[in-house]
């Protein structure tokens, strides 16, 4: 089988940041890095599910919800996809990804539709969890600008 892109990025010298992984149409995928690949320290399933519900929620609750498509986990819990149309700039979307970071980190209440008619793994959510991460990601992301979206070689 043709190797996918994503698989094409050295995973040795990628570093938590934003970055664009591929543009498809008018579809740009932004990868997400929260944690090292392959450093030994992973996200936990309980805060990849909360900072997955907040995030999404709060992407689709700012003034770009019509440009987005998808947000979701990596399946090496590394990170997540967000997938949004070209029509919103990549200083916009850099600054979007901020304000959902910071707006977990500063969350209280009911994690958005963590209700079990609502989420078919209820049970599993860290709010403290996901708020530790969302911490360290509004760091990271502090000084980001659009030349930082590039994979480092």
């Amino acid at each position: 089988m043709k190797k996918i892109s994503s698989f094409t990025i050295n995973h040795d010298t990628l570093e938590k940041g934003l970055y664009v992984s591929r543009i498809d149409g008018d579809v740009i995928t932004y990868d997400i890095r929260v944690k090292k690949p392959n450093g030994g320290d992973y996200l936990g399933n309980p805060a990849m599910h909360t900072i997955e519900h907040i995030f999404a929620t709060f992407v689709r609750n700012s003034v770009h919800s019509d440009s987005v498509i998808y947000f979701g986990p990596m399946g090496c819990r590394t990170g997540f996809y967000l997938l949004m149309r070209d029509n919103v700039s990549k200083e916009a979307v850099i600054e979007l990804v901020k304000s959902a970071f910071s707006f977990i980190a500063e969350f209280s209440g009911e994690i958005p539709g963590s209700g079990k008619e609502e989420c078919g793994n209820y049970l599993e959510h860290n709010l403290e969890e996901a708020k530790r991460e969302a911490k360290i990601m509004v760091q990271v992301l502090a000084d980001w600008k659009v030349s930082d979206l590039a994979y480092k070689e």
